[in-house]
């Protein structure tokens, strides 16, 4: 997947992604996180690629972004695994 990063600093950052889908799952799963004062994103128009906007306090936005992929990661397992036992 093509992420294209737009503004970085150590507790801002803005990612421009091609998935609508994998942003808003994302914004879910960083607004769980406690040191994330803002996550949400926008997208200029339909047409455009949505923008994800995570600001953070006390851990860098890239980490809070990584932490969130873990934790989609691991959710994304279990159902996996849940899956095959109905089999």
């Amino acid at each position: 997947m093509e992420m294209n990063i737009l503004k970085d600093s150590k507790e801002e950052i803005e990612v421009e992604m091609e998935s609508l889908t994998l942003v808003e799952i994302l914004r879910v799963y960083l607004n769980k996180d406690s040191s994330v004062t803002f996550a949400a994103w926008k997208r200029e128009h339909p047409t455009k690629k949505p923008v994800l906007s995570v600001k953070t306090k006390g851990k860098t936005a890239k980490k809070a972004i990584n932490d969130a992929v873990e934790a989609i990661t691991k959710d994304l397992d279990k159902i996996e695994d849940d899956f095959k036992k109905l089999k």
